[in-house]
């Protein structure tokens, strides 16, 4: 695996971070709910184990034996997405219906989705190549896949999943080839559906108007951005300390899930935030370089796959956390609690140390991409 640590050391670098987050930003819960302050961070380091575990197993297969799981992981998706509604099975929380029960904690489908998407687009770009630039098989056939998935994660509801999966799956057909017009087009008869799923829910429409103006109703609606405002006011450039974050103490709301970039930057400061965001670059230039030495389309379109799908999660949790965005439910990859996006995520840096080993890279090789 000495030709792999390039992709590993951003890796563990972030996981290590994570877990010490975790830890800060649960102790309290923890000792509050359970009587100590270790339940979640032993839940959390649990999945990393596992994670670690199904990682190092998938670098040991050759990426391209995929190919032939890639229908039957389509159905399991599916299926799985499905079983969230089944009681008994399902798990709701907050109003909504995205798990379902897995020893010792649940799973959430839609992260399934999501790779077994990026696998799906691998292997049906790679089989009709020459094919992508025509409206069938460039834009209607992948596009009724996504709509299906979509159609099932938003009953669930999650918007934020849903859209993920949309700007991951668009992203994968332009690299493709797909006509730029074509998906121009798509971009607009997208608008009104998106407009509609937007401003009839309340939340939503919330959400978006607490966007554009936190501070005019900053104990309501704009409570939660407002409040990652102030972690990253208190943080300044050095930050409070590790441990010594205020906005843990139940002010922050889903401080160690979806706000946890605001839990860095108050307890490391500007340092600490851009420490993170520099592993997640480094982590996107490394996926681009395996990409660029594959020497097969299945394995090239999976690895520029699998990395923009940890990137651009990273990269909306970033935005909605210093307010560049409105708030989604999506976790910090890496670094967030939750065991379903964690376990996913590290199969994916598997896969990718698969796709990186199969075409023999040498270690002298791999050296030279550090000083370009």
């Amino acid at each position: 695996m000495k030709n792999s640590k390039g992709i590993i050391i951003p890796v563990t670098a972030l996981i290590v971070i994570g877990i010490v987050m975790v830890y800060s930003s649960t102790a309290l819960m923890s000792m509050g709910k359970y009587g100590n302050g270790f339940h979640f961070i032993w839940r959390h380091l649990f999945i990393i184990v596992i994670g670690f575990l199904t990682m190092f197993f998938l670098a040991r297969v050759n990426y391209q034996k995929l190919m032939v799981f890639v229908i039957p992981l389509l159905v399991l998706s599916l299926a799985l997405l499905i079983l969230v509604f089944v009681p008994g099975i399902g798990v709701s929380a907050g109003g909504a219906r995205r798990w379902i029960k897995l020893w010792p904690s649940t799973f959430q489908p839609s992260e399934l989705a999501k790779i077994t998407m990026v696998l799906f687009l691998a292997d049906y770009m790679s089989r009709n190549a020459s094919r992508m630039k025509s409206l069938r098989y460039g834009i209607i056939i992948p596009i009724s896949v996504l709509i299906i998935f979509q159609g099932i994660i938003l009953l669930q509801p999650d918007f934020g999943a849903a859209a993920s999966l949309g700007i991951l799956t668009i992203t994968l057909l332009f690299i493709g080839g797909v006509r730029w017009n074509y998906i121009a087009g798509l971009a607009l008869l997208s608008l009104p559906v998106i407009y509609k799923l937007v401003w009839s829910v309340s939340y939503r429409k919330d959400r978006i108007l607490s966007f554009l103006d936190p501070w005019e109703d900053p104990l309501g609606k704009g409570f939660q951005l407002v409040q990652s405002f102030i972690a990253f006011g208190r943080g300044g450039l050095t930050g409070v300390g590790i441990g010594a974050s205020k906005q843990k103490l139940f002010y922050l709301p889903e401080l160690h899930t979806d706000f946890i970039f605001s839990l860095i930057g108050e307890e490391t400061g500007i340092i600490g935030a851009a420490v993170v965001l520099c592993l997640f670059i480094w982590f996107f230039i490394k996926g681009i370089k395996i990409a660029q030495q594959t020497e097969d389309q299945f394995g090239y379109y999976l690895a520029i796959g699998l990395t923009m799908m940890i990137v651009n999660q990273a990269l909306i949790n970033f935005a909605v956390a210093v307010g560049a965005m409105p708030t989604k439910g999506l976790p910090l990859p890496f670094i967030s609690y939750g065991g379903s996006a964690a376990l996913i995520n590290m199969a994916a840096v598997g896969i990718l140390i698969s796709i990186l080993k199969s075409h023999g890279l040498q270690i002298a090789n791999y050296n030279s991409w550090v000083r370009r």
